[in-house]
């Protein structure tokens, strides 16, 4: 039976209100066609809007409210870029509640363009260290440093859910990694996740250098299955894949940790386009439907999954990025009746 859920919801800066607003449509469409599917939606302040309030990105009260929830509906918040600027609210959430994996599914979708039909992958990336970990010094007036943090813990531990989705999946890990250069950090990366893999001998693993794996990508996507990298490298190369499946505003990702998770969008705010109504929603109600995963519901993941793919195919309702004209709150509302259709 399905259960009774509280979820934070973060509409953040830009056009994150309104992809969002489009996105708790398709949330409340799925909790009338469940049927016993309960979710009490928190609102929470974060995001730029914040800082000049509060002097931070999250709020005392909104972390608070995270702290009472199931799990976090984020949308895309804008990070100022100067020197001393709060760290990003992302940043904040996962170093908080301890989200090390960043997951970011790339699967060729229907009537979208793709390099290849057949695109089916994954990319677990590391989410608390490497050169994301944020600590950087100007030694002297043009000369910085940062520090590249990786440790055996932190790589083994996202190493772990990477096989634990393999399993699930094409039974294939792939690592990626720069240990020819980076030797002490790559090396520790590198070691963990093949140690990793003895625990899983129904897996295969693999691993490639970062830059082949940028080339790989777009010469034969089709041929990967899970790919776990350290945070930097992965966060580039998610946003390739992310691209060879149709762009950004199809693009989904979980941060998840050992006892809560948010999901987002993978896109940026877009400030210029705030309050225009055009920008795709898409990347946010998969970004539910990988939340109701999480939360088990897989009914409920699987029905906004079907719709999205639904509307994706009929090509009658589609933002000014896949070719058409509709808008944010038009797409949210034909997937929240494709669900209602889907279960009736």
């Amino acid at each position: 039976m399905p259960g009774s859920y509280s979820i934070a919801v973060l509409p953040g800066d830009g056009i994150g209100p309104e992809v969002v607003e489009a996105t708790v449509k398709v949330l409340e469409a799925v909790q009338e066609a469940s049927r016993g599917l309960r979710l009490k939606l928190r609102f929470g302040e974060a995001g730029y809007n914040c800082i000049e309030k509060y002097g931070t990105n999250v709020p005392k009260e909104t972390l608070e409210m995270l702290r009472e929830t199931d799990a976090c509906l984020k949308g895309p918040m804008t990070t100022p870029e100067k020197p001393g600027a709060p760290p990003s609210a992302a940043v904040t959430i996962r170093k908080m509640f301890g989200l090390y994996a960043n997951v970011r599914p790339c699967k060729s979708l229907p009537s979208v363009q793709s390099l290849s039909p057949n695109i089916d992958l994954v990319i677990v990336r590391e989410n608390t260290e490497g050169l994301y970990f944020g600590e950087e010094f100007e030694v002297s007036p043009g000369k910085g440093i940062a520090i590249r943090l990786v440790t055996q813990a932190a790589s083994e531990r996202v190493a772990r859910l990477a096989f634990e989705l393999a399993v699930k999946r094409k039974r294939h890990v792939t690592c990626v990694h720069k240990r020819n250069i980076l030797r002490i950090t790559d090396g520790i990366f590198r070691e963990a996740v093949f140690k990793v893999a003895e625990n899983y001998p129904s897996v295969s693993v693999d691993e490639v250098h970062v830059d082949a794996m940028a080339m790989r990508l777009i010469k034969e996507p089709e041929r990967f299955d899970v790919i776990v990298a350290t945070n930097m490298f992965g966060d580039i190369l998610s946003d390739e894949a992310a691209q060879i499946v149709g762009g950004l505003g199809l693009a989904a990702g979980a941060n998840i940790g050992d006892d809560y998770a948010m999901f987002e969008p993978v896109h940026g705010s877009a400030p210029k386009y705030a309050g225009k109504n055009k920008v795709n929603p898409m990347a946010t109600i998969l970004a539910a439907k990988m939340m109701m995963e999480y939360l088990g519901e897989t009914e409920a993941a699987e029905m906004i999954q079907q719709a999205v793919i639904e509307v994706l195919k009929e090509g009658k309702v589609r933002t000014y990025d896949l070719g058409g004209k509709s808008t944010t709150q038009e797409v949210g509302e034909e997937i929240a009746s494709k669900i209602m259709e889907i279960s009736s």
